[in-house]
């Protein structure tokens, strides 16, 4: 997941922040937890004051990359993962269950963060049509 990727300013006061992307959303959460309510509190927050987000049906990948200090407790990328799906769930899409593809990966760095991408699936033709 690039940071940089093409994509309008931050938007956001404290330890969440969000922005759009082409073809969704990525969120920037510089409290790492693994506790759903942490994240699903303060994503609900920005997406329904600052974001203005309102969900979508339709397919979505979710790319989600936990930055850690080599000092913080040992955290499971799986209870992240859930963590944040269910803080965007009912936001950027009704239900995780619309999630096709999940990355998550777990980096050293200097500072601890969570970084998310959100972005909806380009509509496949169906290939029983014959079209």
């Amino acid at each position: 997941m690039n940071e940089e990727a093409a994509g309008g300013p931050w938007i956001g006061q404290g330890a969440v922040k969000g922005r759009a992307i082409p073809g969704g959303h990525a969120f920037l959460i510089t409290e790492v937890t693994s506790q759903a309510r942490v994240y699903k509190q303060k994503l609900d927050r920005l997406l329904r004051t600052e974001l203005k987000v309102r969900p979508r049906w339709g397919e979505f990948d979710v790319e989600i990359r936990i930055e850690l200090n080599r000092d913080f407790p040992a955290i499971d990328l799986d209870n992240v993962a859930k963590a944040v799906l269910d803080g965007i769930k009912g936001a950027v899409f009704f239900d995780d269950a619309q999630v096709m593809r999940l990355v998550v990966e777990k980096v050293w760095a200097e500072r601890e963060r969570v970084l998310i991408s959100a972005t909806a699936r380009p509509a496949e033709p169906d290939p029983w049509s014959g079209g």
